[in-house]
């Protein structure tokens, strides 16, 4: 039985576990933390075939610059002299253009509906993954906001997604217990939730039942090599001996790679989630769009997410980020009293971004036997279970389930 470590225990390492041992493969997984808190638990946990526009694209660069201009802004970049972040930003200039988005769509369109597919599938097996096909409601207040989801609508329907303009009045009727501050919205009935916390327990307990190992702490000091296989993990640990290498390590996926002699740029995105009573009751899961604030209902209890803040990778909180997100809440639902939530109690965590906005999944060039599946930025949930399936596929040298060649780990050698 050929043996597999997954540098990386979040929501990618494990689904990609999930499909490994499906297929008979001995894993280990290594992760940096306690395997308990990471992005994954402070997700909004929406599964978002929607989401086929990567981060780098036209007008991005427009609104970024604005939006630095305010400290309670969705997207801010920490300024700072520093080579990676530099190379990062020409490279996220060059990337944020029509063609580039025009080619990333279907890529990104399917690889999340797949996702999708899979998750309904294990849905069945597993309800306690809360798993609900409400749609994903978009929220719009101004004039400028209407004609950008009204464009983005023309071009999911262009990709055979299905997308409804709503008026205040059909909003409202979707949402009968809130007053509404908007203009309109879309809704794209094809997206989905489900409780993030549920996902990963039930993934945990999975895949120890399925002999999974699980060290937590570790630190990636070095690897070994034998030609062109990397043969041992070195870590503060001790070694782990490997016929494959998977590395899903989040943000540190960029560091991780470094040590393998490989260009992989990457930045962690800080954002920032915390959750309230849902009262009165929030139907849909929502994203508030001129704020980029994402609202998930749970039952009794909603979750308030957002921002993006490019940031020297640390665990601090910048409670100016969470007031945005807060600020946001009244403005489009005037009679939802939400208290401001204590720092103790607010969710933080680094997203891993690549500079094009798209994953890196697949082998690269410089090792036989290591293959990447990391920087889904906010669409970690929504892609994990096809990333996983993929990266299966390739090590068993199958067709695979959809095409992944944007996605290459080594586009930017």
């Amino acid at each position: 039985m050929s043996s597999v470590t997954i540098i990386g225990g979040g929501i990618i390492g494990l689904f990609t576990a999930y499909y490994l041992t499906e297929a008979g493969f001995e894993v280990t997984i290594l992760d940096k933390g306690d395997l308990k808190d990471n992005c994954t638990l402070g997700n909004a946990g929406m599964l978002v075939p929607s989401h086929i526009i990567p981060l780098a694209s036209p007008g991005i660069i427009g609104k970024g610059l604005r939006w630095m201009m305010s400290s309670t802004s969705p997207f801010y970049i920490h300024p700072r002299l520093d080579r990676r972040l530099l190379q990062w930003c020409m490279l996220f200039y060059k990337a944020a253009t029509p063609k580039h988005v025009a080619h990333s769509i279907p890529y990104l369109k399917n690889l999340n509906l797949l996702s999708k597919s899979l998750y309904l599938g294990i849905a069945e097996q597993h309800p306690e993954i809360g798993l609900e096909e409400k749609g994903l409601l978009m929220l719009y207040k101004t004039a400028a906001g209407e004609l950008e989801e009204k464009e983005f609508v023309h071009v999911a329907r262009q990709h055979g997604l299905e997308a409804e303009i709503l008026s205040l009045k059909e909003v409202q009727a979707l949402e009968p217990n809130l007053e509404l501050d908007v203009l309109g919205g879309v809704l794209f009935p094809g997206d989905a939730h489900l409780n993030p916390a549920a996902l990963s327990g039930f993934l945990l307990r999975h895949l120890i039942d399925k002999g999974v190992q699980m060290k937590s702490h570790v630190q990636i000091l070095d690897f070994a090599a034998s030609g062109k296989k990397i043969t041992t993990v070195i870590t503060d640990q001790g070694d782990f001996a490997a016929d494959h290498v998977m590395v899903c390590a989040g943000s540190w996926s960029g560091e991780v790679a470094r040590k393998l002699k490989i260009n992989l740029p990457m930045l962690g995105g800080k954002g920032y989630s915390f959750v309230a009573d849902n009262l009165p009751a929030i139907q849909r899961p929502t994203i508030l769009t001129e704020e980029r604030v994402a609202v998930t209902p749970y039952g009794d209890k909603v979750r308030f997410g957002g921002t993006m803040e490019i940031t020297p990778a640390n665990s601090s909180i910048n409670m100016n980020r969470v007031k945005g997100i807060h600020a946001a809440i009244s403005r489009y639902y005037t009679n939802f009293d939400c208290p401001f939530p204590k720092q103790e109690d607010v969710w933080s965590g680094l997203r891993p971004c690549s500079p094009d906005g798209l994953p890196y999944i697949g082998y690269t060039q410089r090792w036989e036997n290591v293959l990447f599946g990391t920087g889904h930025s906010m669409m970690g949930i929504s892609l994990a279970p096809a990333t996983g399936k993929v990266l299966t596929e390739q090590l068993l040298n199958r067709k695979e389930s959809v095409m992944t060649d944007a996605f290459s780990p080594d586009r930017y050698r």
